[in-house]
């Protein structure tokens, strides 16, 4: 079992040996045979040449005579018979592959010498640089080639051909490749880039490029987003992204290339060219809204804002735009030299059309608005805050931004821009005279306040007023029927005392003109009393007084009245009575009224009766004189109090 095993191992192991033994010493020896196998090329090296010309020219390394050294020739997959190994020595060597996304770059160790001025050799037909021989016979250059390899799988002589492998060009979408070559003509005199050259195939192309005069250095031409065989030997692709204008905005191109246009601006613009698209200079026509692919290094696109664009002189406050950034607050100093600030807000406009002359006078937008808008629109404030105290520019703000609209907006028409509008904001005086306007404005508020409570109070004594007035009517409506009616008692006191005196007369003729008196006295009584109580109800106070007058006259009368009466009856007694009889009644009369005392302590009697009749009458007549004395000083005292 073991024997057989052993036997066994055996064959499987030496039959591979004896092949291999065969094809090494047999065939190689005896008969020069060489197998290639199919993943590999063989590339020879001759030792020696039987016959003719043993040495390579000068300079050059690979035999394409037949010439010892290496050879140009390759062995391709196959048998080959007649390659004596003490003549030739074989190399098998894999393809070369170039995978996807790659592509392969050729140095070439041996061929003419390059042309003056140039670094890379031209494409010479020789199957993609598979057929050695073809490259060196038709004129190939040694050194770097301009052809490329593409992905894929070639014999190439590694002994003529170096390849070094490097990715391909790709340019991501919404960018572009500026493309810079190291092959070429030199550009023209006052050139920065070169002419866009056709055919080469977006710079593939390298020897067509060239022969159809294409130049080294920058050019005018870019490539798009894509993949592409770029040999970087030759050119260089910079990728940068596209020039995008906004919604809201034109770009005005200024292009640094091509020929001197024709200025299209008209005599009246003395600030440069406007030139048509493709020269030189200042676009005439803008670009719109949208993304282009633009060459950043030979073309400028100047945005301008084509809605109105406000800009704000106001610190610590920009737009988006970002314009204003570097404008601040303006100070002035008014006419009584107080120095204060304020806010100003202008609102521009740049047509479309107008917009290339506007970067053809500028440059930029911040060169308009650092030249022009800054110093036209501070010094028209400054010049306008020294006409004026800080008091009347405060009130005089609407005015004056009416007349900085129409002198602004009359000076930007001079540089092709269109004044919508400018806006005072905020104006902020000095503290201390901040302090002096509100305590103005505070007393002119308190004023109106006091005037206005002034005007209240005399509304509210208006309305007592007229509400005392009303209380009063009712007064009066109420007097008018007092009085009225006090009237119609006064006429009726009147009638009755008249009848009460007619009565009186008619009952006693004896005491006719006592009682025609005192209803005479009573009469008047009665209608003055009735004419202080109409006086008192007609006006409170007025009425009272009238009342007391007309009372006390009326008592005065009355009294004068009775006393007449009282006369004419005294006189009537006495003569009806006798003189000494009535004396000596009322004495009688007067001592039980007033208590006087008759009886003397101390009684001095006289003798005979014509002493005591004459002590009586004297006693009597003494009486009567204290009596009348008496009477005239109460008479008296009530005339006072009257």
């Amino acid at each position: 079992m073991e024997t057989s095993t052993l036997v066994k191992w055996g064959l499987i192991i030496g039959i591979p040996l004896l092949v291999l033994l065969f094809y090494k010493i047999i065939l190689r020896v005896f008969f020069g045979v060489v197998i290639v196998p199919e993943d590999k090329i063989g590339l020879v090296t001759k030792k020696f040449r039987l016959i003719g010309k043993q040495e390579l020219p000068e300079g050059r390394i690979i035999a394409t005579q037949g010439e010892a050294g290496f050879q140009a020739q390759t062995l391709a997959p196959g048998v080959y018979f007649g390659k004596w190994f003490w003549q030739y020595d074989i190399v098998y060597q894999p393809f070369t592959v170039i995978p996807t996304g790659k592509i392969g770059l050729v140095l070439a160790k041996d061929g003419s010498e390059l042309e003056t001025g140039s670094i890379l050799g031209r494409k010479v037909a020789c199957d993609s640089y598979q057929d050695a021989e073809a490259f060196l016979k038709n004129g190939g250059r040694k050194g770097r080639q301009t052809a490329i390899i593409t992905p894929g799988s070639y014999r190439i002589n590694t002994y003529l051909f170096e390849i070094e492998m490097t990715d391909m060009v790709t340019i991501p979408d919404n960018a572009v490749g500026v493309v810079t070559t190291m092959e070429g003509k030199p550009l023209e005199e006052g050139q920065i880039a070169g002419k866009i050259i056709e055919g080469h195939n977006k710079f593939q192309d390298v020897d067509l490029f060239l022969s159809n005069g294409g130049y080294k250095g920058l050019q005018e031409q870019v490539i798009l987003a894509g993949s592409y065989f770029l040999n970087p030997w030759f050119a260089r692709a910079e990728m940068v992204n596209m020039t995008e204008i906004p919604i809201g905005h034109v770009g005005v191109v200024i292009s640094y290339v091509g020929a001197d246009g024709v200025d299209l601006s008209g005599v009246e613009f003395k600030h440069g060219n406007i030139v048509a698209k493709g020269s030189k200079g200042v676009w005439a026509e803008p670009l719109g809204p949208g993304k282009y692919p633009i060459n950043p290094y030979i073309m400028k696109v100047e945005l301008v804002p084509t809605t109105n664009l406000v800009l704000n002189w106001a610190t610590a406050r920009s737009e988006a735009h970002q314009l204003d950034k570097n404008l601040s607050t303006i100070t002035v100093r008014s006419k009584d030299g107080f120095p204060f600030n304020l806010d100003v807000s202008q609102i521009i406009h740049i047509p479309t059309t107008e917009a290339p002359k506007v970067i053809g006078r500028f440059g930029n937008m911040n060169n308009l608005v650092s030249q022009v808008l800054e110093p036209t629109i501070g010094n028209y404030f400054r010049n306008s805050a020294q006409d004026s105290d800080v008091i009347a520019f405060l009130g005089t703000r609407k005015e004056r931004q009416e007349s900085a609209r129409d002198h602004i907006g009359k000076v930007l028409e001079q540089y092709n821009v269109f004044g919508v509008d400018t806006l005072i904001g905020d104006i902020v005086p000095p503290e201390s005279l901040m302090k002096t306007l509100t305590d103005r404005k505070l007393a002119e508020e308190q004023k109106v306040t006091y005037e206005t409570q002034m005007k209240a109070q005399e509304t509210r004594q208006s309305l007592e007023k007229e509400t005392a007035i009303a209380e009063i009517q009712k007064e009066i409506v109420k007097a008018d029927q007092g009085v009225l009616i006090a009237e119609r008692i006064a006429d009726a006191s009147v009638k009755k005392a008249t009848g009460d005196a007619n009565s009186v007369r008619l009952q006693a003729n004896a005491e006719a003109d006592r009682v025609k008196l005192l209803a005479s006295g009573e009469a008047e009584k009665t209608r003055l009393l009735a004419k202080a109580d109409a006086e008192k109800i007609e006006w409170l106070a007025k009425a009272d007084a009238e009342k007391i007058s007309l009372t006390g006259n009326a008592e005065a009368e009355k009294t004068l009245a009775i006393g007449k009466s009282s006369a004419e009856s005294y006189k009537l007694a006495v003569e009806a009575m006798g003189g000494n009889n009535f004396t000596q009644l009322k004495v009688m009369e007067a001592i039980g009224s007033q208590q006087v005392k008759i009886m003397p302590d101390v009684l001095i009697a006289g003798g005979g009766d014509n002493a005591n009749g004459s002590i009586s009458g004297l006693l009597g007549l003494q009486l009567l004189e204290q009596l009348r004395k008496k009477a005239e000083g109460n008479q008296k005292e009530e005339g006072k109090n009257n």
